[in-house]
């Protein structure tokens, strides 16, 4: 890859799962009543003909894994379970109070924390208690994040009994001293033990996470980790930038100093071999940082123009409603977001008193809808309409802004539409930083968000 590209345009920026993006959401005008009539609207709209999504935070670990930016809490009082799964299933019950029908489920993903420090007891109690007053889509997906040193035979068992068919690993890197710096002590022992576990009891997509860029990591160590996974071959790899944001309050990324992480040109460089690596293992590039076997529903919504980006990421289905139970957890209506609260005790509290969690949000104007459709496009399909009903404003200004990167060959602009080439797929955050609008209008004054390279 060009180095003055990579100089030029490594800068902050949105991994865009959201737009707006949670920086700019207006939550001053923002309310509880606006949420539930944003979500009752799209409910009515997409229930019978698609159903639902749930998003379930289970924020607990064990230990810290510094290189973690999610909401958690580290403990090792295993007694929080119970009244944590209460809490969320009273959520639950609150949404279910005020819509019209019983939902229908077409997508579950517990994430974390760590979904595997409850018991396989607990987590079935969670799921059946989410169930019971709902009904299930056909083709319905459920999945569940997993600590390979953790995840026990009794995990997969009982979420494969309700329902569970893909598990994701977070493997990060196999490199001791890398393990050592980010407190994430895991032998391929362990993570090729919860792999075959997983498959020999009927998982049908299990996906592995692996990161660059993380301090002290080589570009040995990346391609070490990545022939080390060749042996197991999981059906889908997320393989992502390390997002140092040390400065977000409660973040574990203190225990080593940007002068321990790579620089921007040697993460590009770990990028690339990777790509090329597992492009030589026959998984193929999907959107930004995802890769997938052409068995897996992930390329198969791919190649069917299916592909979906939410807060969870890609998704080899769509759902207009996403409601997230559990402390911080996010909900999205498509003309809607809504945040829980981010403390345990402030969230089970509000659920106790028969309140919905929610303590910021954003709803869309006609404008964010469209500019949204367009980095949604971007995202998942490395292009966009720009005829005549898919025009906004400033789009003449986007476009201006735009040149530069066709003129770097990044992008390539038609009369009706804007496509993103090979070589810009690195920069596909930056281009979509070209429609956000309210981004363009309002540069932050601090910093907000990771590299984009």
């Amino acid at each position: 890859m060009c180095q003055p590209l990579i100089q030029k345009y490594n800068i902050p920026g949105p991994r865009y799962t959201s737009y707006p993006t949670v920086p700019y959401w207006d939550s001053n005008t923002f309310s509880a009543r606006q949420w539930k009539k944003s979500v009752l609207n799209s409910f009515e709209e997409t229930n019978i003909s698609e159903g639902i999504s749930l998003y379930i935070h289970l924020p607990y670990c064990e230990s810290m894994c510094t290189f973690c930016g999610c909401n958690k809490r580290i403990t090792k009082r295993h007694e929080v379970e119970e009244p944590y799964i209460t809490s969320v299933l009273k959520e639950w019950q609150l949404y279910l109070d005020f819509l019209p029908n019983r939902p229908l489920i077409k997508e579950i993903h517990l994430g974390g924390g760590t979904p595997t420090f409850f018991s396989p007891e607990n987590l079935q109690q969670l799921i059946k208690g989410i169930l019971k007053h709902a009904e299930l889509a056909n083709n319905y997906q459920f999945s569940f994040e997993g600590h390979p040193n953790n995840t026990t035979k009794a995990h997969l068992e009982a979420l494969y009994e309700v329902g569970f068919r893909r598990v994701s690993y977070g493997v990060q890197d196999y490199d001791v001293k890398v393990q050592q710096a980010i407190h994430r002590i895991q032998p391929f022992e362990k993570v090729e033990k919860a792999t075959q576990l997983a498959r020999e009891i009927g998982y049908t997509s299990i996906s592995h996470d692996i990161i660059f860029g993380l301090p002290f990591q080589s570009i040995d160590a990346v391609e070490n980790t990545i022939l080390k996974t060749k042996a197991l071959m999981p059906d889908r790899i997320a393989f992502y930038s390390y997002a140092h944001v040390p400065w977000i309050k409660g973040n574990g990324q203190r225990g080593y100093s940007e002068q321990h992480l790579p620089s921007a040109e040697t993460k590009r460089t770990q990028y690339q071999l990777g790509k090329e690596l597992l492009e030589e293992m026959g998984y193929v590039e999907i959107g930004m940082d995802h890769f997938g076997l052409k068995t897996d529903e992930l390329y198969q919504s791919l190649k069917t123009n299916n592909l979906h980006r939410n807060f969870m990421g890609y998704s080899a289905s769509k759902t207009q409603l996403m409601i997230g139970l559990g402390v911080s957890a996010i909900s999205d209506s498509w003309y809607g977001f809504a945040q829980n609260s981010k403390s345990i005790e402030e969230y089970q509290e509000m659920v106790g008193r028969g309140d919905l969690p929610v303590f910021r949000g954003h709803v869309l104007n006609d404008e964010d809808l469209m500019i949204r459709k367009h980095i949604l496009n971007l995202m998942c399909h490395l292009q966009t309409d720009l005829n005549e009903e898919n025009r906004f404003f400033e789009l003449p200004e986007t476009l201006h802004r735009l040149q530069e990167m066709e003129k770097d060959g990044l992008i390539k602009i038609n009369p009706d539409s804007l496509q993103i080439t090979e070589k810009g797929r690195p920069f596909v955050r930056n281009i979509c930083m070209a429609f956000d609008l309210r981004l363009q209008r309002k540069k932050p004054e601090t910093r907000l968000f990771s590299m984009t390279v």
